[in-house]
């Protein structure tokens, strides 16, 4: 069974009838800022209006956290929203595959010419070659870090790919949905504020990192022109008011934010060096919270099965283009977890080796 997307919980577990640990879905496993429970009730009588149309004081909010200027944020219902409405003003639309196949689904809705672009064999764009396959006038999506891989860009190759794109007078959209799991080696609102986010939109979501994804409040940074024309682009109303006002709240909450990231990035450094010990598979590096991995011998319907028999739920990544074998996707969650998950793979993948 093909998977479109991880987190389907309800699906496998009805056919395996299990409470299972989802390892599919790349959500913070600290889970969200338990204060914000406490906003929703104290606030919960804004049910009864209306939101601001124009979103004043949630977007005060994103920009004192994003460091831009409120005028150069756009709110929607999730970050595909937004995607969604930056895409409908492109003719051509380009991406990288492997990537978050919204992408391309998206461009197809739209009956937008999509043009794709291979990573290569280390899942890493081949800036030699970038200029030749970018489109003039184009529109160019860009997952950073990228889904599935777990890599981005470094702030060297991101200011080479953002001239290249300025110079064909295209459009970088950086998907940073998976932001601030990354080491903080950049910022790419801070790189790109020099340059007033001319050709540039950078979208970011309360889904993956503030463990909010059933809220549905992506955000982006773009500058004023662009961001006020898909402001008047944008349904009226999208965000609602329980996400306005987790959007007024999680922000601030510095402590949250300190300890995910430093949980992530223990637990993804742990995973990444247990998984890296075993043998029959190939773990691709990663700089999110989810793990790229290819099996060597196995497929992935035959892991899928595996796990799920034992409790757990996987990404298997065949639904991605441009992957070449067997891939699947682990997310980071806590350690116990963690743990079981790679006891559970050795015994994997050594009873292929029994077979053997």
């Amino acid at each position: 069974m093909s998977m479109k997307h991880g987190g389907d919980t309800y699906t496998y577990s009805k056919l395996y009838d299990k409470n299972l640990i989802d390892f599919s879905s790349n959500i913070n496993p600290l889970g969200y800022p338990k204060g914000v429970e406490f906003q929703w009730i104290k606030e919960f009588q804004k049910v009864k209006v209306y939101p601001d149309t124009k979103y004043n004081e949630l977007r005060e909010s994103i920009s004192d956290y994003l460091k831009c200027q409120k005028d150069e944020v756009v709110v929607g219902n999730g970050s595909m929203e937004l995607i969604d409405s930056i895409l409908c003003n492109y003719s051509t639309v380009q991406f990288f595959i492997p990537s978050f196949g919204e992408y391309e689904e998206r461009a197809k809705i739209r009956n937008k010419n999509i043009v794709s672009i291979a990573l290569d064999e280390a899942m890493r764009v081949n800036m030699d070659s970038l200029s030749e396959s970018l489109k003039e006038g184009s529109i160019l999506i860009m997952g950073n870090p990228n889904n599935p891989t777990g890599l981005r860009l470094s702030k060297d190759k991101l200011l080479k790919l953002y001239q290249i794109v300025k110079d064909k007078k295209g459009m970088l959209v950086l998907d940073e949905a998976f932001f601030e799991f990354c080491p903080e080696d950049y910022d790419s609102i801070e790189l790109f504020r020099p340059y007033e986010f001319e050709n540039v939109f950078i979208i970011r979501a309360a889904t993956k990192f503030f463990g909010l994804p059933g809220l549905r409040l992506g955000y982006g940074c773009t500058n004023k022109k662009l961001a006020e024309k898909l402001r008047m682009e944008l349904n009226p109303w999208s965000v609602n008011a329980f996400a306005e006002i987790a959007g007024r709240y999680i922000f601030k909450d510095e402590d949250y934010i300190l300890e995910s990231k430093n949980y992530i990035e223990r637990e993804r450094d742990f995973l990444l060096e247990s998984l890296k010990e075993l043998k029959g598979i190939k773990v691709y590096p990663s700089q999110a919270n989810f793990i790229l991995i290819k099996l060597m011998d196995r497929t992935e319907t035959q892991a899928l099965q595996y796990f799920l028999e034992r409790g757990f739920l996987i990404r298997t990544c065949d639904g991605f283009s441009g992957l070449e074998g067997a891939h699947i996707r682990m997310a980071v969650r806590t350690h116990e977890e963690n743990v079981e998950l790679i006891e559970t793979f050795k015994d994997f993948l050594k009873e292929e080796e029994d077979v053997h």
